[in-house]
């Protein structure tokens, strides 16, 4: 009787199929599990694994509460201009609808909104740095 592979010794199985190809993202979803591989030239492969909305609504949770995502590759601000305060800061309450950040591809400059209410509790994207689409950039508490 053949074992059947887990999730993750699939991925790695991808992965090792993937370094010596010019694939530089790929996105795979299954049963509820999205796997998403990105690397660049020079880099190694890694893989962000994130859940998918369940039942109840609780779309992107993990263990640190809610994340906001980056809906597109671009570079991310955390302030509307360099000389002015950032959107937010850790310890701060947002809102559903209230924009966090920006994110500028192609010289335009995209505003991302909390989907959640609640308090931020991590800044995980770094200031004028590049982010993937799907990268998370905060963290709020609901």
């Amino acid at each position: 009787m053949k074992r059947e592979k887990s999730w993750l010794e699939r991925v790695e199985e991808i992965i090792h199929v993937l370094e010596g190809s010019s694939v530089g993202e790929l996105e795979l979803t299954e049963g509820g599990t999205e796997i998403i591989i990105r690397r660049q030239p020079g880099m190694h492969l890694v893989a962000n694994v994130a859940e998918s909305p369940t039942a109840e609504g609780h779309a992107n949770r993990i263990e640190n509460g809610v994340s906001i995502v980056a809906p597109l590759t671009g570079v991310y601000y955390a302030a509307p201009s360099p000389t002015t305060p950032p959107f937010v800061n850790v310890g701060d309450m947002v809102y559903a609808g209230q924009v966090v950040a920006l994110v500028e591809a192609m010289k335009v400059f995209n505003e991302i909104s909390s989907e959640v209410s609640g308090r931020v509790i991590a800044l995980v994207a770094t200031n004028g740095n590049v982010v993937q689409k799907g990268e998370v950039l905060i963290r709020v508490e609901p």
